[in-house]
């Protein structure tokens, strides 16, 4: 939960008052020398209008140099990034031929396979050579053993009778959704879902509605308004009504309250659909996410979505329900049926990974990682908040973002962190309401407790610098010293 201080949000408010009305006044002169240089111009209408276009001219591309960094190598837990320059203000960018070796912690590299690894890389090359880097076509037509053999080490891994693949994680989600729910339906979302979940739920045809986040108290109140008012105009019953969760917000490092909110979806009769994009593979003591984390039966959650790109060093996502959904999902999804499938190279580093993960490669790295990414996690998190940082999100999260809120501390965090070799990604709006800019840090397994201390020094410092510690510092603790050795 985000505590803002008052004389924070006071600052936060007048720079962008400030911004803006520097950036009216700027296209206001801009205008007036546009009307005397060419009067009576025909031609077409601006597509790009209102306030949007505004902050990207105004605000964003003043700051773009911090975000969408071009790297040169594999993004382990260091990297090479590409150094840009800019001749015009920073309203367009040029890439240089020289690289600066980096600390990631950025990338969503949460278990370190997104670097060569000893048992993955060499199978995924093999089926490069069997396989070629692409099947050409969609999945109706393009279905190897490497994908049918993936599809049910998937709904073994995440505990669900059966799964199907997407070459996309984003389509996973916006396409799937208008799949199980249209017109007669009701979704109600987490105020704080991922933007494909936002956009596949406005493409089905149901009714939205949304509850505060992770709150199982404000779902239910909205499920018995719903369920007692029926559907709009008509009043009739729901035809069905599903709850969409993610088990780690990516935006706010924070676990689901899956049990409570389970709990709630059984008595009212919802479906629930569980979006493990950021918690599959990173959490549980096995790897197999928020449900084993939380002591949360699968059979419990009725659809279960995953992305490849995250834990597995991959790309795309599936969803894991009963037979009769994904038999479903295989004859009506456009994803499916018109989309291009996975990559055989790509299927094949996932199941590598999973069965490194599960130990069926016959050492315990798996076990190492896990063990390794929630210890990394959990010190660095304790770490940051003993420096004074506003870090929100939960234990065990790789997730960890550090509240910036002021528009200038962005760049200023961002700029002075690449300097001194640490890469961090800073997300502010529209990624992030309007006030609540923030730094979003990655931890990796594949991160040594050294790196973590360089990169806790290089934070420490630049906080110091830019004024982002907004709570007092804990005193080290002095070791305690027995009576006997003081006598």
């Amino acid at each position: 939960m985000v505590r803002l201080p008052y004389t924070t949000a006071l600052t936060t408010l007048f720079s962008y008052g400030l911004l803006f009305a520097f950036g009216q006044l700027r296209d206001f002169f801009r205008k007036l020398i546009d009307w005397f240089k060419a009067k009576n111009v025909k031609g077409y209408a601006p597509i790009c209008l209102g306030l949007e276009d505004f902050y990207v001219r105004r605000l964003y591309l003043r700051i773009q140099d911090c975000f969408g960094r071009p790297i040169a190598s594999a993004p382990d837990s260091w990297f090479d990034v590409v150094e840009r320059t800019s001749k015009d203000s920073n309203k367009t960018l040029q890439r240089t031929s020289n690289t600066t070796r980096c600390l990631n912690l950025g990338s969503y590299n949460y278990l370190g396979f997104a670097a060569a690894d000893e048992y993955c890389t060499p199978r995924v090359i093999e089926s490069l050579k069997k396989y070629s880097a692409s099947t050409c076509s969609v999945r109706v037509d393009g279905t190897t053993k490497l994908h049918t053999e993936l599809e049910e080490l998937v709904a073994r891994f995440v505990g669900k009778p059966a799964a199907i693949l997407f070459g996309m994680g984003y389509v996973t989600n916006s396409a799937i959704i208008p799949c199980l729910i249209g017109k007669g339906g009701l979704i109600i979302s987490d105020s704080l879902n991922h933007n494909s979940i936002v956009n596949g739920a406005r493409g089905s045809g149901a009714t939205v509605r949304v509850f505060q986040h992770n709150s199982p108290a404000h779902l239910e109140e909205v499920l018995r308004e719903q369920i007692a008012g029926g559907q709009p105009r008509t009043h009739r019953p729901w035809k069905k009504i599903i709850v969409i969760v993610e088990g780690i917000y990516s935006m706010e490092g924070e676990l689901c309250k899956l049990p409570e909110i389970i709990a709630v979806c059984k008595k009212y009769k919802a479906y629930t659909y569980l979006d493990e994009a950021h918690s599959i593979g990173a959490v549980g003591q096995s790897g197999r996410g928020i449900c084993e984390l939380l002591g949360v039966d699968p059979a419990d959650v009725d659809i279960m979505m995953g992305t490849f790109t995250k834990s597995f060093g991959s790309c795309g996502g599936y969803i894991a329900a009963s037979k009769e959904i994904i038999q479903h999902l295989k004859h009506s999804c456009p994803a499916h049926l018109y989309a291009t499938s996975m990559s055989p190279p790509a299927v094949q580093q996932v199941i590598s990974a999973i069965k490194v993960i599960l130990g069926e490669d016959g050492s315990n790295r798996g076990a190492q990682k896990l063990a390794r990414i929630r210890e990394n996690s959990n010190f660095f998190r304790s770490e940051l908040k003993k420096m004074g940082f506003e870090v929100l999100g939960d234990n065990d999260s790789p997730v960890m973002p550090i509240m910036l809120y002021n528009p200038a501390k962005i760049p200023a965090f961002s700029r002075e962190c690449l300097r001194q070799k640490v890469a961090v990604v800073t997300v502010a709006f529209p990624a992030t309401p309007l006030l609540l800019a923030r730094a979003r840090i990655c931890i990796s397994a594949s991160h040594t407790r050294e790196d973590l201390i360089t990169a806790l020094d290089v934070i420490s410092r630049v906080g110091d610098l830019v004024g982002i510690k907004y709570f007092p510092a804990e005193p080290p603790k002095i070791a305690e010293v027995g009576h006997d050795k003081l006598e």
